[in-house]
């Protein structure tokens, strides 16, 4: 496991170097690491202790990231690290994320290894996942920009918690990148989360107004903690008038995990309510995930209300799309499409690099 130099860092006064990276600043002595756990105090500067090492790859439906807009039906190549700049106590993925254990990155992968892997398994894209990218920006970078070389594209599944000055080195050799809003509310992400809810508000203008990257944003609803009709809609409204009526929301069921493993699963109404609300509000293409609804996991033209992308789980079905525009009236669909979908389905293979 490699240690390389990071960047977004500055010396202090008092001898402590401050970890610019993300909105946390954490304030680090030498040999002490920050919150996200990766990056490390060391020799004057902060450092990226975990480069080059995975928790595991595996090439996935696209969908499952989930990005729907984003040429569908293709495969892509999944790998994380370990650590998180966040501490969801809802975490689904926690055993990844919070690991303190740097011994459970079992997969050593070089970026050019990485590029090589996804293009002999027709991978159309590979994504940062699992746990955030920005903790590991200086892998994710070189290995976004090896995929490039060899017209592969990088998404980044992430909850957006970057700082003002990292943000747009991060996104510019991103092609797609799912935003994880967890709740419209600052009293969540402070009690649910230990962050704030305004970088993230941030990252979201940012990406939709001022990148080349295509966006997309799950939230994972929680009974009781954030699918309230008035939050729900007021991140609708929010949205619409910030950002726009064509991106498009994923709302997702919790399941009981991590710290709130006695809080219940959310039930599928609750998903239906909140897409009745986000399209009451304007959005134009709103989802649900983790739960069996195949009509509110496809795909329909926001014009004239047709059929575009039958999904049933992560597997198409019928496609009317031609060339980008809705089969039927021509109205364009927002994303980016091929003349025909990806046949991957909806198969999970694990791979070793």
């Amino acid at each position: 496991m490699a240690i390389v130099s990071g960047r977004f860092w500055q010396k202090m006064d008092d001898g402590r170097v401050l970890c610019e990276l993300c909105p946390r600043f954490c304030q680090l002595r030498e040999g002490k690491r920050g919150a996200c756990f990766v990056r490390q105090a060391l020799e004057g500067e902060i450092k990226l202790v975990s480069y080059g090492r995975s928790s595991g790859f595996c090439v996935d439906p696209i969908e499952k990231k989930p990005l729907n807009h984003f040429y569908p039906g293709t495969p892509v190549l999944s790998f994380g690290t370990a650590g998180c700049n966040l501490s969801c106590k809802f975490c689904q993925n926690w055993s990844i994320s919070k690991s303190r254990q740097l011994d459970t990155l079992a997969s050593e992968a070089s970026p050019e290894a990485i590029a090589a892997t996804a293009q002999r398994y027709d991978c159309r894209s590979v994504a940062f996942t699992y746990n955030d990218p920005v903790i590991f920006y200086e892998y994710a970078r070189d290995v976004a920009q090896a995929c490039h070389e060899r017209r592969i594209n990088t998404v980044a599944v992430t909850a957006g918690y970057i700082s003002d000055q990292a943000r747009a080195a991060f996104f510019e050799d991103i092609d797609a990148v799912n935003v994880d809003l967890k709740a419209f509310s600052y009293r969540f992400y402070r009690r649910l989360c230990a962050g704030e809810l305004a970088p993230v508000l941030d990252t979201l203008k940012y990406l939709y107004h001022e990148s080349n990257c295509w966006l997309e944003i799950t939230t994972l609803l929680i009974p009781g903690e954030n699918d309230s009709d008035q939050e729900l809609h007021a991140m609708c409204q929010w949205l619409v008038a910030q950002l726009g009526a064509d991106v498009p929301l994923h709302f997702s069921a919790f399941h009981p995990d991590f710290k709130m493993d006695t809080t219940p699963a959310t039930p599928a109404a609750t998903l239906l309510r909140a897409r009745d609300i986000a399209k009451a509000e304007g959005l134009q293409h709103v989802y649900v995930g983790n739960v069996h609804h195949p009509s509110a996991c496809s795909t329909y033209c926001h014009h004239c209300g047709e059929l575009l992308i039958e999904r049933d789980w992560y597997q198409l079905g019928k496609w009317h799309v031609n060339r980008g525009c809705c089969e039927h009236c021509g109205t364009p669909l927002a994303g980016h499409f091929d003349r025909s979908p990806g046949s991957w389905g909806r198969k999970r293979l694990p791979l070793k690099i």
